[in-house]
């Protein structure tokens, strides 16, 4: 089976892996984190010059076409520099309800914006009762005679302090965990009734709490149709899933190689530790658990390029893989690394910390585990 990138796909993840070798070290990245955006918008903003923002939409919306493949090669990168940037927010969650359900006009307004770097989004779609169901949606939206009114409560809403446009699934319908009678609204970020509370994460990046009043729309607003949301919301869901899970990868084969290269200048009687054979042992584990995830991840890429329900079941397998795999790759190396392995100095302690949150987003190992299983 041929594996290799094209031309443009070889260019895309140079471009990214130039970019933040040259641009993005681990005491760089660290000032980003501490600024008070979280985030630095002059970086934001090369990411958008240099089209990352829109790779993955249709040309006919000034994007790139690109795919699972590009997502991939992007994702991989970014977990290798630990980037803050809100790209997950903007261009998978966001960016991905508008691409799949916004109408001609949404998608110019907001959509276009967006990828141009003038508009911060976000998608508002998990609730405090929720965990990892997205059917459980207790946020309502009545309709009124000028459109809709929502109330609800959404919870850890990534780049939500910041957003300029939320995505808000909302049950126009039905019973609280149906699929069916979900609809998704466009709400400006200063909307009357609408409160936000934002807060750093344990990983570093930007999230909010953010609760809804009374908040009027118009029926301009709904994306997509009335009480049809869910199928959108699932499949953005799934991309995002793998986005993260390529995340993952990149952070465990840095983890790896950067505690191959402390065991050989850590010296402990008077010999490097990479010698200790038991030491030895378990790097290969970690090596190959490296090996096996980024072997399952080439296969939720081509299926997620084909489409279909296949695509799903091999995104619970890669994303049951990194919680796994990735979170034994990740103990191993803040072990070895001793004490160290866990200060605030040391960037391996942040890319654990990072590893930590991938694990529990979009469901856990058990979770998708679980849907495995199910759809076997």
């Amino acid at each position: 089976m041929d594996f290799s990138l094209t031309e443009e796909q070889a260019m895309l993840a140079d471009s990214v892996a130039r970019l933040i070798e040259a641009d993005y070290d681990f005491e760089t990245r660290q000032a980003i984190a501490a600024s008070d955006d979280g985030f630095s918008r002059e970086m934001w903003q090369s990411f958008c010059e240099l089209g990352w923002t829109a790779v993955m939409f249709a040309e006919e919306d000034g994007g790139l076409d690109g795919g699972a493949t590009e997502l991939m090669l992007m994702l991989e990168h970014f977990g290798r520099g630990l980037v803050v940037e809100p790209f997950l927010a903007n261009v998978i969650l966001a960016g991905g309800i508008l691409k799949r359900a916004a109408s001609p006009e949404q998608r110019e307004k907001w959509l276009a914006p967006m990828i141009g770097g003038e508009l911060q989004t976000a998608l508002a779609f998990a609730e405090p009762q929720a965990r990892f169901d997205a059917t459980n949606i207790a946020t309502t939206a009545r309709p009124t005679d000028a459109g809709y009114v929502l109330n609800g409560r959404k919870t850890l809403v990534l780049n939500g302090q910041h957003a300029d446009l939320l995505i808000i699934p909302a049950r126009s319908d039905g019973e609280q965990t149906a699929e069916a009678g979900i609809s998704l609204f466009a709400v400006a970020g200063d909307a009357s009734g609408l409160k936000r509370k934002g807060y750093p994460t344990v990983d570093a990046f930007q999230a909010a709490e953010i609760e809804l009043a009374d908040v009027e729309v118009t029926a301009e607003n709904l994306v997509g149709e009335l009480d049809a949301g869910f199928s959108v919301l699932r499949d953005v869901v799934a991309e995002a899933t793998l986005a993260v899970s390529a995340e993952a990868i990149g952070i465990m084969q840095v983890m790896h190689d950067k505690t191959v290269e402390y065991s050989k200048d850590r010296i402990q009687f008077g010999v490097p530790i990479g010698s200790f054979q038991a030491l030895q042992h378990r790097m290969v584990d970690t090596m190959m658990a490296c090996e096996q995830s980024r072997s399952l991840m080439y296969w939720a890429v081509m299926k997620q390029a084909a489409g279909g329900d296949g695509a799903r079941r091999a995104i619970s397998a890669l994303k049951y893989q990194v919680g796994t795999a990735g979170m034994d790759v990740a103990r191993e190396a803040v072990q070895i690394h001793g004490g160290m392995g866990v200060t605030w100095e040391l960037d391996i302690a942040h890319y654990f910390k990072r590893m930590c949150a991938i694990d529990l987003m979009f469901g856990n190992a058990d979770y998708h585990l679980d849907r495995f299983a199910d759809s076997a």
